[in-house]
């Protein structure tokens, strides 16, 4: 047994008789969960190296999580939302020899045989031969997660079991004056972010409420119907969540236009994603306690978390317990602590502290800053250093503007793609959100001109990473003719101030 599966357990002995896991269909009193486990492991026991599976939130996923781990397979967990070649590249990467699927999913695109009998009802076992151009997998890898890959294929990140501890572990820590009893999975739970998340749960005895991702409002990569999310808060009075800035935008919509909620939670903690300081502040209004954090998945996910009581607006927190945070000379984020054991498929890597690839700054009482990412800031035309996510996240901050992109390298001012999140929306009112937001930026950040989008960035056009991220590179190149006369057409003019004559759509 791992590291972390023996550290569960233990936790799981103390935990409260009436602590459960439930998912609206099933219910399971954390006490049975290691037997429960232990049952699935023994049916689990056959080929690997592998198990991989693609299954909705419930407590089922989370069994299997752990059920792998028990077995000593390496658990790989795909996305439902992924498309069909997203998983086959998984698949073949891995080189996974078991998958499991809700019964009622359609028969893999590839030679997979069917098992007789199912190691849980309603999911089904398949089985296939072994990958001959499968990676090696790094040994001492408990479960292998996937980058959003911005650019090309996604990278499978190798983590083993002590790593994972050591973050959920460090969590449960950080939350414990708050002592959440009652944890909601409202991500994904193939996203790593949410599965250290109910693994610290986990360890504090907490109960955990893992509803389907079409109950919590989800479809698609990146659709989210706020008022289910906000439903369901409602009805499982969670002490704790976590959410990425897209779902915290979401639910202040819902209640605002909803209604504040009966019994808020204890707290909400929100990474993923650059966090606007706006959009914080508008949380905090609300009555939302929400807790900014970072981290990647090089590192087992969180980083930093501002703390209950000692919170830093514009910093995303103190490192947890377990790491050390250092800045290169060029003000890049060094990691150093547990980390991951390397992508799949590629040489180790370096001894030495986790190089983040984000630019930031660790203010006197050791609070980190992030700037954006070291690969996508430009230089204007006047020699400024800008981080397009700075200037995104402000706009995404406004409730007017569903999705955007900023460019402006050797420019003279800055420009926006943007799709607001009212096509009816009018260009006088769009360029009052962009005056809005230019008011706080010092003048080399403002916003000079947008070109409004009439279609969203989606995943089918290859605009939009299977997690919902934007691909940079991508949108830039699909719109550089557009970009392009947009400039030719200012002459390089830097504008003082955006008007509707700044605005065009394309």
């Amino acid at each position: 047994m791992n590291v972390l599966l023996q550290n569960l357990w233990t936790a799981l002995t103390a935990a409260p008789g009436e602590a459960e896991l439930s998912d609206g269909q099933q219910s399971l009193p954390l006490r049975q969960l290691p037997a429960r486990v232990e049952t699935l492991r023994d049916a689990l026991a056959g080929d690997g190296p592998c198990l991989a599976s693609r299954l909705d939130n419930g407590v089922d996923a989370l069994l299997v999580e752990l059920g792998a781990q028990a077995a000593g397979l390496v658990s790989v967990a795909i996305p439902p939302y992924f498309s069909p070649a997203q998983m086959r590249h998984m698949l073949n990467d891995c080189g996974a020899q078991m998958l499991l699927l809700p019964a009622a999913a359609p028969a893999p695109e590839t030679d997979w045989q069917a098992d007789a009998v199912s190691p849980l009802p309603g999911l089904r076992l398949w089985r296939r031969a072994a990958v001959a151009a499968a990676a090696a997998i790094p040994a001492g890898t408990s479960c292998i997660t996937y980058t959003s890959g911005s650019t090309g294929l996604p990278k499978g990140v190798c983590l083993d079991a002590a790593t994972l501890l050591s973050v959920a572990q460090s969590l449960a820590d950080s939350f414990a004056p708050l002592a959440p009893t009652r944890h909601l999975c409202a991500l994904p739970l193939s996203t790593l972010l949410e599965t250290v998340g109910v693994f610290a749960a986990l360890l504090a005895g907490a109960s955990v409420c893992l509803p389907s991702l079409a109950e919590l409002g989800y479809s698609g990569a990146s659709g989210l119907d706020p008022r289910r999310l906000r439903t369901v808060l409602e009805r499982v009075q969670p002490h704790s969540l976590i959410l990425v800035p897209q779902l915290l935008e979401g639910l202040l919509w819902a209640v605002q236009v909803e209604g504040p909620l009966g019994q808020p939670p204890r707290l909400i903690a929100v990474g993923g994603a650059r966090v606007a300081p706006a959009l914080l502040q508008r949380a905090q209004a609300s009555g939302l306690p929400v807790y900014e954090g970072y981290g990647l998945s090089e590192a087992g996910s969180v980083v930093c978390l501002n703390p209950p009581g000692a919170a830093r607006a514009g910093a995303v927190g103190r490192p947890l317990p377990h790491l050390r945070i250092e800045l290169s000379a060029e003000g890049e984020v060094l990691v150093h602590g547990p980390r991951f054991l390397g992508y799949l498929g590629a040489p180790t890597p370096p001894a030495g502290p986790l190089a983040t690839g984000d630019l930031g700054w660790l203010d006197a009482d050791g609070y980190l800053h992030i700037e954006g990412r070291k690969r996508d800031v430009f230089i204007t035309a006047y020699g400024r250093n800008v981080s397009p996510e700075w200037l995104e996240s402000e706009l995404l901050a406004q409730p007017e503007i569903a999705q955007c992109v900023v460019c402006g390298e050797s420019r003279a001012s800055n420009l926006a793609l943007l799709l607001p999140t009212d096509p009816t929306l009018s260009e006088a009112a769009l360029a009052a959100v962009i005056a809005r937001v230019n008011a706080g930026l010092p003048d080399y950040a403002r916003i000079g001109g947008v070109l409004r989008l009439q279609t969203p960035f989606s995943l089918e056009s290859g605009l939009l990473t299977g997690n919902g991220r934007i691909r940079r590179a991508a949108i830039l190149s699909h719109y550089a003719e557009a970009i392009d006369m947009h400039y030719a057409r200012s002459a390089t003019a830097s504008l003082p101030a955006l008007t509707t004559s700044s605005l065009e759509t394309v």
